[in-house]
């Protein structure tokens, strides 16, 4: 298990069967990012792109996101920013720490549909119901 330090930015419409190590795909239709922990576990991370999720930068050359990247439902638990491309190591947060984080997470994207009201695919299996 090697650490990645540095994620290479790749425009892509979806993600490939199998993501490379080193390489954060940007899918602008499906306003996505996914790489592979950057740990080196080989773990599939997805940050969906919304207000109240994740939000991109690129500066033509290199990428950011934001908020952190908090792995910790998975047994390696990393967490990580990745700022210019450049993957930086958070410290650890505790069960506490978690736990209100997953909350307040939970409350943003709650009150980011409210504002919004339901999404294309909400709007449509509704419209289809009798």
């Amino acid at each position: 298990m090697t650490a990645v330090a540095f994620l290479r930015p790749e425009i892509v419409e979806s993600f490939p069967p199998e993501m490379v190590r080193g390489v954060l795909y940007i899918s602008i239709p499906y306003r996505t990012c996914g790489h592979l922990c950057a740990c080196g576990c080989g773990q599939e991370i997805v940050t969906p792109l919304s207000p109240a999720q994740w939000a991109l930068t690129y500066d033509g050359q290199s990428v950011s996101l934001s908020p952190s990247i908090g792995n910790w439902g998975l047994p390696c638990r990393s967490h990580y920013w990745i700022k210019e491309g450049t993957v930086r190591w958070s410290r650890r947060y505790t069960a506490g720490e978690i736990a209100d984080n997953r909350a307040r997470d939970r409350r943003d994207l709650q009150e980011h549909l409210g504002k919004n009201g339901p999404g294309p695919i909400a709007r449509l299996v509704r419209r289809l119901r009798p």
